[in-house]
């Protein structure tokens, strides 16, 4: 007996007979994604750098200590008259020392340490963002080739469905070839179809193998290793939500979207980096000397000096003055183009969630006319079966027959297929796949 509609398409038969397929989940797919792609290896690392860089910017707050220490031999010196005449020796002690601790504190800067902490973090969200955007494109293309093989995976079971309908058919020309009730070309003209039918087949085990190999090399898995669609993803609930719900999503996950607000924010911290190169910048400074001889001292005194001093220090680049203007209408105009940038990205963002929303809805009407098709399509071919079979029909009817169901049955497989590639091309585009 023919096997039912509802078998092939919730049903699915391995590429060929392995001796071990691996059932491979969806989820499970993206978890060996994470764990073996080398793009995303590479954004992961850009994280830690980005983390690096903000401890680095938090350091700027921490005061500048330098310690100094040296010892030096200090030769005779001598002295004479203004007019050089007069040369007499002056000798000096020769062993010399110097221990110095010097330490200054930026405790104002207009700003600028501060908004560079902020531009680090900034910089490690992105770097964050672009880690989930390449993840997500990944999954993406990750789906698409699984769910080719799963649509080849259904599609070769109907071909194997039609072969062996052709076989028995041709078993029933073949008796009534014997019986002098058929011609010898209506075999001829069924066993053609059957060539015709394994070819494709054959087509289809190659492309199968194709996809099989490279989500094997995608994922980190032996090459000899035999993907097997789940079995349970169509009967898999999706939530059944409105296109507001998804806008949402979109606006509140969006890896694009964020990446493009995260521009903006990185843009207006360096307008404020360039503003505070205006400001002056004030500095706590201390330090203690240790020296030896004191040299200032004629005849030099063999001793050792120590002082130690703190105070308060300014500084002002007078040229900001008239140079940062310019740069600050700089960071102005790239803030500006950031935000036309960010609105132009949610508006293709917002077309995209409606038309993938259309689409998904869609997906589900083409599946009713698939199913009708279908039936009609067995109907027929029974019908006409029965009317060759009584000799009431001639052997292209059949053929003609066969032909409408088994693109009838193809057209409804992929229909389904159709359901789930788009209902995740949502979620994709969303930023929630």
């Amino acid at each position: 007996m023919t096997v039912t509609v509802s078998l092939l398409l919730y049903s699915f038969a391995l590429i060929a007979e392995p001796e071990s397929p691996r059932i491979l989940t969806i989820d499970e797919m993206f978890r060996l994604a994470e764990e073996n792609s080398r793009s995303l290896k590479v954004e992961k690392r850009g994280i830690d750098v980005a983390e690096n860089a903000i401890a680095v910017a938090r350091a700027q707050r921490l005061p500048d200590i330098n310690l100094q220490a040296s010892a030096n031999y200090l030769g005779n010196g001598f002295i004479t008259d203004r007019d050089f005449s007069n040369f007499t020796k002056a000798p000096i002690p020769h062993f010399g020392n110097n221990f110095a601790l010097d330490a200054s504190w930026v405790v104002y800067s207009g700003g600028a340490i501060r908004n560079n902490i902020a531009l680090a973090k900034v910089q490690k969200e992105q770097a964050s963002t672009a880690t989930s955007l390449n993840r997500e494109q990944i999954r993406f293309l990750l789906l698409g080739q699984y769910l080719d093989l799963y649509k080849l995976d259904n599609q070769m079971k109907v071909y194997r469905q039609n072969i062996a309908l052709t076989s028995r058919l041709i078993d029933n020309v073949k008796a009534k070839h014997e019986q002098g009730t058929a011609l010898k070309n209506d075999i001829t003209r069924y066993e053609l179809q059957m060539e015709n039918l394994k070819l494709e087949l054959r087509k289809l085990q190659d492309q199968s193998s194709i996809l099989n190999h490279q989500l094997c090399n995608s994922l980190g898995l032996p090459e000899s290793t035999v993907i097997a669609p789940d079995t349970t993803i169509l009967h898999l609930s999706m939530m059944d939500e409105e296109e507001n719900a998804w806008q949402e999503k979109a606006a509140n996950s969006s890896p694009l979207l964020k990446q493009s607000s995260l521009d903006i924010d990185r843009m207006r911290l360096q307008e404020k980096m360039e503003r505070a190169e205006k400001l002056p910048k004030l500095s706590i400074v201390a330090a203690n000397h240790f020296d030896g001889p004191i040299t200032i001292e004629v005849p030099p005194i063999n001793k050792n000096f120590n002082y130690w001093f703190v105070g308060m220090g300014i500084s002002y680049n007078l040229a900001s003055l008239y140079k940062n203007d310019k740069k600050v209408r700089q960071a102005q105009s790239a803030v500006e183009q950031s935000i036309a940038s960010r609105d132009a990205v949610a508006e293709q963002l917002n077309n995209a969630v409606q038309a993938d929303y259309v689409n998904y809805q869609q997906s589900f009407v083409e599946l009713q006319t698939r199913q009708k098709s279908v039936e009609l399509a067995q109907q027929n071919y029974q019908v006409v079966e029965d009317r060759y079979l009584n000799q009431l029909a001639i052997i292209t009817d059949m053929i003609d027959a066969s032909n409408m169901k088994l693109s009838a049955e193809l057209q409804e497989v992929n229909a389904r297929i159709g359901i789930i590639y788009a209902y995740h091309k949502m979620k994709y585009t969303a930023g929630t796949l």
